[in-house]
């Protein structure tokens, strides 16, 4: 339930942005709908991306300091406050409530950043190797119900506030075609995301640590066992001698020559391909409403209330997430420990590239010609089918084994700090994505581009550029290590089947 806050919390976002535009920014004198400005939709977009990079460093060492229980419950608290904080961003000036709202959306993504690595680290070594792949994509797959959810939230609240409030398209009456009720709709969508993880917060309190955190980092073998015995339901016995030679063997530090010989790899290989992944997949998500309005999926923002834009995107967003997300997400679940994360990881950057050049290079032609407002001669639900194509391919893909592998191949006392370095790399990855493909994606014809923007490569070069990063991901994917159906302490070198490893 956490990860399906933070996709939730993440890609909300997407959903409302336009719909701030036209609350906050609309000037009577261009007659077109307002949008946001250039640098405040870079940084309403990105800022909580920005709190995530800081959160995942932050807790992700915390979490081998301290223990993963002990943060645990603070991120879901930190994601609880920050997104009822985010529904109450008031001012009396756009300049404050942006303002306001992206202090908060920092601080939000601050509390999903620590959910990163705690996830994924406690999920990991509570499974066993056998199905461990599948527990831990698992996890990472409400990421997929996430998004849906947040879709379907602002589906729900559009249609309620256009019941209660008819409006007319903007293009009849601009200034009724934006209800002052609307101002309520986007800090209710905000808001609802503080439910699940409140909910959640009880049953994270309750869970104990994990044995492998107090046997290989606290040493404390006779605890590890009891919290074995409770959870496996096997009996086993403290063998403290054998954890202290573990301990004692693997007591390197994150930037001693011992790390960088035996993991200095892997951790370039995680990062890597989590950067480059990220820089594709959140560019895709976070302006989807961008790019189906360029091909003309979704009309025009001066033929639509402002509500009513609020449902279209929603349900343009909840229908790629319902047909491609989402399942690329479960097959990774049911094939992982099967066919193994190297070759997952592999397949899915090789077709994330495939569709992207099929989507780039003819791409004016499955866009078509303008006809005045509308678009002509094109072949959009072409289009739309290999879009959702590449969404399929990276969860069941680099989406899901980059948050996989970094879990499992480095050794238990540094091993949530060295999936928050991973994870942070691939939020590195996502504001560039976020900032650069707002700029980046404008018309390259002077007049053409969005109000406010300067020109830039066009939406075809830019899938082209994103199209490049995937193909890079597949070279640097050979420095990622399989890891199915091995103990994480074979895998990390910690041991060579000790008491610890036989059950898990």
């Amino acid at each position: 339930m956490g990860f399906f806050t933070d996709a939730y919390d993440l890609f909300c976002i997407s959903t409302v942005t336009k719909l701030l535009g036209r609350i906050y920014y609309y000037d009577p004198s261009t007659s077109k709908p307002g949008v946001l400005p250039a640098n405040v939709s870079a940084a309403v977009n990105g800022v909580a991306l920005c709190g995530t990079l800081a959160g995942q460093l932050f807790f992700g060492w915390l979490g081998d300091k301290l223990g993963r229980k002990k943060v645990y419950g603070i991120t879901l608290m930190c994601m609880v406050f920050s997104s009822i904080a985010c529904g109450l961003s008031f001012g009396h000036t756009a300049k404050s409530v942006m303002t306001t709202l992206c202090f908060f959306r920092f601080w939000l993504g601050f509390g999903i950043g620590g959910d990163y690595p705690l996830s994924a680290t406690i999920m990991s070594e509570y499974a066993n190797k056998r199905t461990r792949g599948a527990f831990i994509a698992a996890v990472f797959a409400m990421q997929g119900f996430g998004i849906l959810g947040g879709a379907a939230v602002a589906i729900i609240v559009a249609v309620a506030f256009k019941n209660a409030f008819p409006e007319p398209p903007f293009n009849v009456d601009p200034v009724a075609s934006t209800p002052l009720a609307a101002d309520f709709a986007w800090r209710i969508i905000f808001m609802v995301g503080a439910v699940p993880a409140a909910l959640t917060y009880y049953w994270r309190m309750k869970m104990p640590e994990t044995a492998r955190y107090t046997a290989l980092v606290a040493g404390n073998a006779k605890k590890a066992a009891s919290d074995m015995t409770t959870v496996l339901q096997v009996e086993l016995e403290a063998e403290q001698h054998k954890i202290d030679v573990i301990v004692n063997g693997s007591s390197y530090g994150l930037f001693s020559r011992q790390f960088m010989m035996k993991h200095g790899k892997h951790l370039l290989g995680t990062t890597s391909t989590w950067f480059l992944l990220d820089v594709a997949f959140y560019s895709q998500n976070l302006f989807q409403k961008d790019v189906f309005t360029a091909v003309g999926w979704l009309p025009s923002a001066g033929n639509m209330s402002a509500l009513e834009e609020v449902y279209k995107i929603a349900k343009a967003q909840a229908l790629i997430a319902l047909c491609s997300t989402v399942p690329g997400y479960w097959f990774t679940v049911i094939l992982i420990d099967r066919i193994g994360r190297f070759t997952i990881q592999l397949i899915g950057f090789f077709f994330m590239t495939a569709f992207m050049f099929a989507l780039s290079i003819p791409y004016d032609q499955l866009r078509g010609t303008e006809c005045g407002s509308r678009l002509c001669g094109g072949h959009h639900i072409i289009f739309v089918v290999l879009y959702a194509f590449t969404f399929f391919f990276s969860n069941f893909g680099p989406n899901s084994t980059t948050f996989i592998v970094p879990a499992e191949v480095f050794p238990a006392r540094l091993r949530s700090t060295c999936h928050g370095i991973s994870a942070a790399a691939g939020k590195a990855g996502a504001i560039v994505g976020a900032f650069g493909f707002l700029y980046a994606a404008q018309s390259p014809t002077e007049g053409k581009q969005e109000q406010g923007y300067p020109t830039g490569l066009g939406i075809r070069t830019t899938l082209i550029i994103l199209a490049c990063c995937n193909a890079l991901g597949f070279l640097f994917t050979f420095l990622v290590p399989e890891t199915k159906g091995r103990s994480l302490e074979e895998i990390s070198g910690e041991n060579s089947g000790e008491k610890l490893s036989e059950y898990t």
